[in-house]
């Protein structure tokens, strides 16, 4: 039976705009800047705003998909190795975000959680969000946070600083080839 937030059902969004995103910060976190330089979030601001509301929910939906994403390689990695995702990779993401309270506020935590675990069975992230109302204002930091705790996480795992993102854009780029 089909499931009402099965990915076929998804919109992919903007998985490219949320990547370079991700990878922006990831590459800030490597150069060792542990605070977004005003710069950086300046022109992260100018291009949020330049999307408008269509752009808004592509980049949203991009976000969901790369967590997806994410966890799915994280599920496969794990059973490779008789392990379970939910419990190797959800437990820990948590108690980082709780580590975090400027960017994760204590009441997306579960949210954010739920998005794992919804991920992390094979559902849609964004559709699974859907069923309890639009994304908040108060989501998207924590939204993005996920998407670049998950990406890091990949990135320790396979000792290389660039993976989780060459993933996505090798997908990405076998996807526009097909």
């Amino acid at each position: 039976m089909s499931s009402s937030c099965d990915p076929r059902h998804a919109p992919a969004g903007d998985v490219g705009a949320a990547l370079m995103v991700i990878d922006s910060r990831l590459k800030g976190i490597h150069d060792g800047r542990t605070e977004t330089d005003s710069e950086q979030r300046e022109l992260i601001n100018q291009f949020t705003a330049s999307l408008g509301p269509k752009g808004a929910d592509d980049l949203l939906n991009g976000a969901c998909t790369l967590i997806f994403m994410f966890m799915k390689w994280l599920r496969e990695a794990h059973e490779a190795q008789g392990k379970d995702v939910i419990e190797y990779v959800v437990p820990s993401l948590v108690a980082t975000m709780r580590m975090m309270p400027r960017s994760v506020r204590p009441e997306a935590i579960p949210t954010m959680a739920g998005l794992l675990v919804a991920a992390g069975t094979g559902l849609s992230p964004s559709l699974w969000r859907k069923q309890y109302g639009y994304w908040t204002p108060e989501e998207m930091t924590p939204l993005e946070a996920t998407a670049l705790l998950l990406a890091e996480h990949i990135n320790r795992l396979t000792s290389d600083p660039d993976f989780a993102t060459r993933m996505v854009t090798e997908a990405l780029s076998r996807a526009t080839d097909d």
